[in-house]
């Protein structure tokens, strides 16, 4: 079988492959983003807190400072225009403790140093009086203006869309488990046997980057698969805080926090666990109260009867206390962009950026793409005014019909993110763009026909719609 040559194929359509891909779509080089799983996002970048961090916590003068600093701005430039869910509500590092009240005048003066704007001391009065249910014992605050709340599945689905409208491929279900050198090109194989030539291959699978890296024959750094739950609270809860409520971060991360979701829940969490299983997304009775014991520190008010959903992510640790982004020592024709763990999901259009620049200096010499337009728009039917309610509905009558009475979803939201770049292949898919089935029904009654809809915009059979694709069939196939 002939491969399919390309100039670049990143591997990993999480939140950095897909802000590369992003990039790279800027330019004539011809390049494909590959994911092993049947969507975009499906690993650490759809399973997190969803922060948009300010850039106080990482070491000055390392990657993770400078890209996350630089992502912050990115994203605050970029959100409108591509249409990602993002809103600026601040976060607070609230000091409990004599140990914590200096733990956050260093985050201050690191902050200072990377160059973060808007960060300022709160006094116990201050703070209680912008978040009066907090904790009584609060001393103080650092309080950071830049950070936010974002979709982080659109983090990264919207830099997917805009790459696949402007010429990347974007190939699903290719889980790479070999690799071959033909001349100065990489084939990467695939377990079902497909196979795709590059130039340059770009290593961005998170938390399996390891794997992928020791087919080139790089060795250089293991990755560290870092469990963390989360539970998230019905939006009658959602004036509970108003910022991002964090405590001092810890051994193994930012510490467990109180926060609104961009959509008006609240999320709490993370746990931190190492474990073997890679694939490991449990929950367990032992992470949930370790998470509201936690949180409750912060906001003593948080209850577990108020869960709607709780969920784990992976994060890939890489074990080096920085990004690990640059060619391999190894092949040359392999760029490493591993060990993206938190600020990575803020940190990812600037990581696109670098990895850009950093090839050009390695000599490849890219040519503009004449018609690159990152434009996107999104119709979020329930947040329209009545007048736009009545105009998108008269052009298109889908748009009246509500599907998902939980979270008011139209029919021709569910049918455009489908038919869109970079669009929904299942059950999950949906529900991830358009949020059908995340209310507090779950999906219990709109589910079926979502189920239809997939079926008839996919042209397939109701027996072929899955929940996340792969053999995860909604329904049993029919016999003949």
């Amino acid at each position: 079988m002939k491969s399919t040559q390309f100039d670049f194929a990143v591997i990993g359509a999480g939140v950095a492959g897909s802000w590369i891909a992003y990039e790279l779509s800027k330019y004539a080089a011809k390049t494909c983003l590959i994911e092993k799983e049947n969507d975009v996002a499906m690993g650490a970048t759809k399973a997190n807190s969803a922060i948009i961090h300010a850039g106080y916590d990482p070491v000055p003068g390392t990657l993770m400072a400078k890209l996350n600093v630089r992502g912050n701005e990115l994203v605050r430039a970029l959100h409108k225009k591509m249409d990602i869910p993002f809103r600026q509500i601040g976060s607070f590092v609230i000091a409990l403790t004599d140990e914590d009240e200096i733990k956050i005048r260093e985050l201050y003066e690191r902050g200072l140093e990377n160059g973060v704007e808007g960060l300022k001391i709160l006094s116990k009065e201050e703070t209680l009086a912008l978040e009066p249910n907090l904790s009584p014992e609060v001393r103080g605050a650092l309080f950071a203006a830049t950070a936010g709340v974002c979709s982080s599945f659109e983090m990264s689905c919207a830099p997917a869309e805009v790459a696949e409208n402007n010429g990347v491929e974007l190939i699903r279900n290719f889980n790479v488990t070999g690799m071959t050198r033909e001349g100065d090109r990489r084939v990467l194989v695939s377990s079902d046997g497909r196979t795709i030539a590059a130039r340059t291959v770009i290593n961005a699978a998170g938390v399996h980057a390891d794997e992928i890296a020791a087919l080139f024959g790089d060795y250089s750094f293991k990755m560290i698969a870092r469990r963390g739950e989360y539970s998230i609270l019905d939006n009658s809860c959602g004036n509970l805080v108003h910022h991002i409520i964090f405590q001092p971060p810890v051994k193994y991360g930012k510490g467990i926090l109180v926060s609104q979701t961009v959509d008006g829940n609240i999320i709490v969490g993370p746990t931190a666990e190492n474990i073997d299983d890679k694939e490991d997304k449990a929950t367990t009775p032992e992470g949930q109260k370790t998470a509201f014991d936690g949180a409750r520190r912060s906001v003593p008010s948080v209850s577990e009867r108020d869960v709607i959903t709780s969920f784990s992510g992976i994060r890939p640790i890489g074990g080096k206390g920085d990004f690990i982004i640059g060619f391999s020592d190894a092949d040359k024709a392999l760029f490493n962009v591993a060990g993206i763990e938190s600020p990575g999901l803020t940190a990812g259009p600037a990581i696109g950026e670098y990895v850009v620049e950093k090839i050009a200096e390695n000599g490849f010499v890219f040519e503009k793409n004449p018609d690159f337009d990152n434009s996107r728009k999104v119709i979020r039917f329930k947040d329209l005014s009545d007048d736009e309610k009545n105009r998108i509905i008269a052009e298109n009558p889908l748009y009246g019909r509500v599907i998902c009475r939980c979270e008011t979803v139209t029919e021709g939201e569910i049918a455009d993110s489908i038919n869109r770049g970079a669009g929904a292949r299942d059950m999950d898919g949906v529900k991830r763009r358009v949020r059908a089935g995340m209310g507090r029904c779950q999906g219990g009654f709109c589910g079926p026909r979502v189920m239809e809809i997939l079926a008839r915009e996919l042209k397939i059979p109701m027996s072929e719609v899955t929940k996340f694709g792969g053999g995860s069939r909604m329904t049993e196939k029919e016999e003949i």
